[in-house]
């Protein structure tokens, strides 16, 4: 009996043109990254470990339990633990997109612990805002070997302060996620873009 149902393959498809997508901007150099999407069972479609994100095919999709254990003997990436403490918090999210770009990489070096974005329009591309009088909080956390550890940090972020869009990983790209593939990735395209134009308005002042 296969564990792969056909919810399962289009998952796998719609992760492979997010990956194509992403990789188009150069968002995902070499193998960095990491996407998933999560299925009606509770089980997750996410990619293997080491794949190139702009090539993926089939056999790069993977099967995992909510906890993260392979359920088809595949690899996962060593961030599985990110993806599925995301899905246990947000019941509603579907879908996890993790990119490893220059913009998230540098806006860690320019600000310390957080990025606030405020007065955007490209903000109501985000769930549950609807004008540009908003401002969001998109915390940096310390790159960390230890994932569970890392994990927990985010965790221990999000009961202190709620909610949030995205989170960034210094020197390691960022997260965001929605509640499908291409929620998530407009959710993507919005925080590169807002990335972009803060550090092109704060780069400039050498913080």
């Amino acid at each position: 009996m296969t564990l792969k149902s056909d919810e399962f393959y289009l998952k796998a498809e719609q992760l492979i043109a997010a990956g194509r997508f992403i990789d188009s901007k150069g968002w995902v150099p070499a193998t960095s990254g990491n996407f998933s999407a999560r299925l009606a069972d509770g089980n997750i479609a996410i990619t293997v470990s080491g794949r190139h994100k702009g090539r993926l095919q089939t056999d790069d999709i993977m099967l995992i339990d909510p906890q993260g254990r392979s359920l088809d003997g595949k690899k996962p990436s060593a961030e599985t633990l990110l993806h599925t403490s995301i899905y246990r918090r947000y019941p509603d999210v579907q879908a996890v997109l993790h990119p490893h770009s220059v913009n998230a990489t540098l806006t860690a070096r320019l600000f310390q612990n957080e990025i606030v974005l405020e007065d955007y329009e490209l903000l109501k591309a985000l769930p549950g805002i609807d004008t540009h009088e908003s401002r969001i909080v998109v915390p940096i956390f310390s790159n960390d070997q230890d994932i569970p550890r890392l994990a927990a940090e985010v965790e221990h972020y999000l009961d202190a302060h709620g909610d949030i869009h995205g989170y960034i990983i210094a020197g390691h790209g960022f997260y965001t996620w929605g509640a499908s593939v291409d929620d998530a990735l407009r959710h993507l395209e919005a925080l590169e873009f807002l990335f972009d134009i803060e550090i092109r308005l704060h780069g400039v002042k050498r913080l």
